[in-house]
């Protein structure tokens, strides 16, 4: 399914949740890689948005809408390129939001050995 372009990121869920170090589930440490911090986390935000349109691949149904993944290489201020897989939701009524991202070791070590 096409996740449009003008799917829902919000701010807090960039800044405050995958650019802030946590005890579990931290994000920022492979994010920072790339060049991403809080304090540039609008430049994560255009990005992330950079993904979009996008075809998604159908993950799992939930109470707050279907899950679809997305994958894509974002190249960061640190001129880094990171493989990502982005998770996007669309509630029942069509809204799409960014959920969030983790990284893609498939996608990076694939490309590792056709170097």
């Amino acid at each position: 399914m096409l996740i449009p372009k003008d799917a829902i990121i919000a701010v807090e869920k960039v800044r405050d949740y995958l650019l802030k170090p946590l005890e579990i589930d931290d994000k920022s440490g492979f994010l920072e890689i790339g060049g991403y911090t809080r304090e540039n986390y609008q430049r994560l935000l255009q990005d992330i948005r950079k993904l979009l349109p996008g075809e998604g691949r159908f993950q799992m149904y939930t109470t707050f809408g279907d899950r679809f993944e997305l994958d894509g290489i974002r190249q960061g201020p640190s001129g880094e390129s990171l493989f990502v897989t982005t998770i996007w939701q669309c509630s029942p009524r069509g809204t799409w939001r960014f959920i969030t991202l983790f990284p893609n070791t498939e996608a990076f070590y694939k490309e590792a050995m056709e170097i």
